[in-house]
């Protein structure tokens, strides 16, 4: 059975003549001698282009330098007469000029005003207010030389507020080893360290005597934290530990065994009962403290854990890690919240701010800032520290400390991100330029004294400069042009 017939478009009949040609000009075209070659120059339109040129870049230097003074009684006509010759001067015309001037300059000039934008004339033939004409010659460019009448649109971003820069006023030395840990007790009148020598000691804030020294660590003391309800101070190291030491007695009444690893971060929940130790195993782990059994194991980080913090409300648990990420657990579920993946390089070090809804995070590409609870990324603080950040705390007048491996103790302004003052710690006498690293850093309850503890064993007590004023220290700052939104 014959298919279906399909029918052909009918093709429309040539001459021999026109195909002939046709195939003459093919072959023109693809053996001529000035095949692929440019055209040769035009003379008129390389005048043209020259002296467009020059009326952008010189129009107004020109025009100035040429142009008569002009009699104060001189006509209409001939203002327009001279407006019409040079079309190259900066003016402002005048309300009694003609309207051909106007429709002959409208299509030659390029307006610019406050709003960047043209300006519709009126019936009078007067511009809107404080709008320039600048001949460009049909020319779309913005002129170089109109710059100084254009309109600054002032910066959005918050100006920080002035701090006194902080000083150095008591060196501390009484470790055998780097100094990894602090924690403040809350009455005020004394904190703690913990050491890579594996001893606590307790220190009065006051004076910097040592009242303490407790030994039964037997790795570096890693994570420190005393309790606000009840008179437990909480210790995690390297060995694997977890201790909860009774001060009334000074000794360890419980032990919370269950990590795989060291233990590099420790934190306890301002409301609840329970405590939050993080490590090498990559897992958080949620302790019941009256009866030292683990309530959750938070896992889901690919590397350690290096950093935690707790909230009473939700997300109460954030944790920051090696594997460049920080986690919002939910403590009912013991389940992952929110995942920020904006960090690059490890989040060794976090700061909750003390009275906003937004913390801080530290890594080797940046220090970044988000809010709570839903975790969005603020913005970067506007300098880069360009070292291994270990640490970071903030108080409540918004001064933020992060402290660096190469010794930089760096002050910023929370609201802003501005960087107002960068410091370097002096390593003491004996020690290697190299242990000029930070490790911990503490702000006491009234937020005016700040504890480094340091490679070179010390620990350093700062605080502001009583005598600093705006006028001795001002404030150089100025507003980021384009920032990063991530």
């Amino acid at each position: 059975m014959p298919g279906p017939t399909v029918e052909m478009e009918p093709v429309e009949p040539q001459s021999m003549k026109k195909l002939s040609l046709k195939s003459l000009k093919r072959a023109l075209d693809i053996f001529s001698p000035v095949h692929d070659h440019i055209a040769p120059p035009d003379a008129e339109s390389k005048k043209i282009r020259l002296s467009h040129k020059i009326s952008v870049e010189y129009g107004g230097i020109k025009g100035n330098g040429s142009q008569p003074a002009r009699p104060v009684g001189a006509s209409a006509q001939n203002q327009g007469q001279q407006a019409a010759d040079s079309s190259n001067v900066l003016a402002l015309p005048g309300p009694d000029g003609s309207k051909a001037l106007q429709k002959e300059e409208t299509q030659k000039s390029l307006v610019v005003g406050p709003s960047l934008q043209p300006k519709a004339l009126n019936d009078t033939g007067a511009y809107g207010k404080s709008t320039a004409i600048i001949s460009a010659s049909g020319s779309s460019e913005r002129n170089l030389s109109t710059s100084a009448i254009m309109e600054r649109i002032p910066s959005k971003w918050p100006r920080p507020v002035w701090h006194p820069p902080w000083k150095n006023y008591r060196v501390i030395s009484g470790h055998l080893g780097w100094v990894r840990s602090v924690a403040f007790d809350p009455s005020n009148t004394w904190f703690c360290t913990g050491s890579a020598d594996r001893t606590i000691k307790i220190w009065d804030v006051a004076s910097g005597k040592l009242k303490l020294t407790l030994t039964g660590h037997i790795e570096q003391v890693r994570g420190l934290a005393v309790s606000t309800k009840h008179t437990y101070m909480f210790s995690a190291g390297d060995d694997k530990q977890v201790k909860c030491w009774d001060l009334e007695q000074n000794k360890v009444i419980r032990s919370y065994h269950g990590h795989l690893s060291g233990v590099y971060c420790l934190a306890l929940h301002p409301t609840i009962d329970i405590l939050l130790t993080g490590g090498r195993d990559s897992v958080c782990r949620v302790w019941d403290i009256r009866s030292k059994m683990q309530i959750y194991a938070l896992s889901g980080h690919e590397n350690t854990v290096c950093s935690v913090f707790a909230r009473p409300t939700d997300p109460q648990v954030v944790t920051g890690s090696h594997d460049s990420t920080i986690k919002f657990w939910d403590l009912r579920y013991g389940k992952t919240m929110t995942t920020l993946t904006h960090h690059k390089k490890s989040v060794r070090a976090m700061a909750l701010h003390p009275k906003e809804n937004g913390f801080a995070s530290a890594s080797a590409d940046n220090i970044k800032k988000f809010n709570l609870p839903r975790g969005e990324f603020l913005h970067n603080m506007l300098s880069q520290q360009k070292t291994i950040i270990n640490a970071m705390a903030v108080n409540d007048e918004g001064v933020m400390a992060t402290g660096g491996d190469n010794g930089s103790l760096w002050f910023w302004d929370w609201k802003s991100g501005h960087n107002f003052q960068q410091a370097q710690t002096i390593v003491q006498p004996g020690s290697l330029d190299s242990e000029a690293g930070i490790y911990a850093l503490a702000y006491d309850v009234t937020g005016t004294r700040l504890i480094s503890c340091e490679a070179d064993k010390t620990i350093k007590m700062w605080k502001e400069d009583e005598h600093a004023t705006p006028e001795t220290y001002p404030l150089n700052f100025r507003p980021p042009k384009d920032i990063r939104r991530f």
